[in-house]
Formats: C-alpha cells, structure tokens, sequence
C-alpha cells in the first residue's frame, strides 16, 4: 500500500469517527426535542453553548497529550486553583489585568513542570500528574486561606466585563451570546488549523504514532511532550479563570467534574488515548455530545450519579466502534 493511499485511509477513519460523533450529537437533539419542553429554546441553548466552552478550552490540552499517549489528571486541580487563585489576587488589590497574568504564567510554569516529570517517569505519568494536581491544590488553598476561615472559597467583587465574558446573560457586540464562546471558537480554529497544516501540529501525531520515526525525524519527543502539558496547564488556568466570572466567586472544586470529562470528550470524539490518532475538531465533536446529554439527563430529572452511569454506559460502545477503524484496531 502507498503512502498516498495510507493516507486516504486514515483520512476516510477520521470522517467516519467524526460522522459517528455528529450522529449521536443529532440523535441526542433530537430526544431532547421530543423529551424535554423548551430543550431547543435560544435560552437552553445558550446556556449549552456555555457549558460546552468551558469544557472545550478545558479539553484541548487534554487532546494534545492524549496524541502522545498521555493523560493530564490534573486539569480539574489546577482550574480549582487558578479560580481562587484570581479571586484572592482581585481582593487583595492587584489590578485585574496584572492578577490574571500571574495566574497565566503560574499555570504555563505548573504545566512545563508537569511535563517535564511525567515525561521523565513515563510509566508513572498517570499518578505524577494527579500529584502535580494534588500539590498545587494544596498549595493554593493555604495561601488564599490566610486571613480567611474559609479555605477553598474566596469571596470578593468581581469586575463586570469578567462576568460579562462568562455569564449566561453575557453579550459580544450586542449580541445576546456570551463572550467565552466566541473565544472558545477563535482558540479552536486556531488550533485546528496549526494542528492540521503545520510541522508543529503534525509533530504530535508523529510522536504519538511511531517514536522512533518521529526521533529519526529530528522531532524532539520531550519537546513535544513539555508543550502538550504545559499548554494543558495553561488552557485549565484560562478555564478556571474565566469561570470566576460565571460563578460570581471563587471555589476550589470548581473543577471537579473535570476529572474524567475531558478524557470522555476526547474519548467519545474518537482521538485514541494510545497517541497518533484523532485531533481537537474531534474534541469538540465530543464536547458537545457530552454536554447536550447532560443537559437532556438533567432534563430528565436524573441525579448526578445516574448521568456518571449514563456516561460511563456511553463510553462503552463508543469506544468498541472506534476501535473497529483499521489505525487504532492495529495499535490495541
């Protein structure tokens, strides 16, 4: 087989992931439609395209470790801290902009060390990167906690454009639809295209597809790995910051549900989490399946533990189609 027609293949599996995707996404539309009154009402939908930014920005570094056969467990951890991190900052009368530039770079730093540990302990990457969360948690919770009998939550004034940037009631230009979408759809065409038709992008897929050929490359595999992470860290530090004007104040679960949702929409989005396969447009493809299901269960009046039922239920024959696609069939 040549590699033009290799490359046909793979090309005609990642439309078929990505049809499979849009196709549950349209099913579940629809059952929303016909299951729940005012499901498709501009307000819900609105409101779903919120909850879907949020977890969107979350999962993109996700998705680029995921390519390298990585996974960053501590994303929820450090959205938690870079929310009350922001809330401590503004009350303690730093000025807005300067205050979420110290949560960027503290989130840049926090990703390039988890990096560069799960990179050197790569058997262990899984539980060094929940201890890299771990920490970091810890840590932001003591320093925001002085003064305070309130470890964890962070009470304060939030400036307007924040809220406005995160609220369902927020507006771009007049228009009645909040402004993290459009950020949420800039940032993902951005990383669309640099993925799609740049060395750098394509480097991810070499690296998580065959190693030693991305060496032979001159693709530097740590290089690589470092950035995926670090961009990890810093997308989970914007995350938690704009949630800060969602939530009105700051609390450090903010990104609990984080946990494993952003595995399941690269999982449900069809990027193999064995690297090489799959990309971000994937992503959102999963981020949307997950969060128009969530709004359906809940909907539905079904408790939070019986949507984690759903979703693990969900996961199941997803991934087992994915798995028929000949590139990750070969890799399991």
């Amino acid at each position: 087989m040549t590699s033009k027609s290799l490359g046909r293949g793979h090309a005609l599996a990642a439309s078929r992931s990505v049809l499979l995707g849009i196709g549950l996404l349209v099913a579940l539309c629809v059952a929303g439609a016909i299951l729940v009154p005012g499901f498709v009402s501009f307000n819900n939908l609105r409101s779903m395209l919120l909850l879907a930014a949020f977890l969107g920005m979350a999962s993109l570094g996700q998705t680029l470790c995921a390519l390298l056969g990585g996974i960053d467990l501590s994303i929820p951890y450090v959205i938690g801290s870079a929310n009350i991190s922001l809330a401590s900052l503004l009350n303690w009368g730093v000025p807005p902009i300067v205050a979420v530039m110290i949560v960027f770079v503290g989130g840049l730093l926090i990703g390039i060390l988890n990096g560069y540990l799960t990179f050197r302990l790569q058997g262990q990457s899984l539980i060094m990167s929940l201890g890299v969360g771990f920490a970091v948690v810890g840590a932001c919770q003591m320093v925001t906690s002085i003064g305070s009998a309130y470890a964890g939550n962070v009470l304060g004034q939030i400036p307007d454009w924040m809220r406005n940037i995160s609220s369902i009631g927020g507006t771009t230009l007049g228009l009645p639809l909040p402004p993290v979408v459009i950020i949420w759809l800039a940032i993902a065409a951005t990383t669309i295209a640099v993925m799609s038709r740049t060395l750098f992008g394509r480097s991810f897929y070499a690296v998580g597809g065959n190693r030693l050929a991305a060496s032979r490359l001159l693709i530097s595999e740590f290089r690589t790995w470092v950035t995926a992470y670090a961009t990890s860290a810093t997308m989970s530090a914007v995350t938690g910051m704009i949630m800060l004007g969602f939530s009105g104040g700051g609390f450090v679960g903010v990104g609990d549900p984080y946990l494993f949702t952003t595995v399941a929409a690269v999982v449900i989005g069809g990027t193999s989490l064995l690297g090489g396969w799959g990309g971000y447009s994937s992503t959102i493809v999963g981020t949307l399946v997950l969060t128009v299901l969530t709004s359906l269960l809940v909907g539905l009046g079904l408790t939070y533990a019986m949507q984690q039922a759903v979703f693990g239920l969900l996961i199941v024959p997803v991934v087992a189609l994915y798995a028929r696609v000949p590139h990750i069939r070969n890799q399991i």
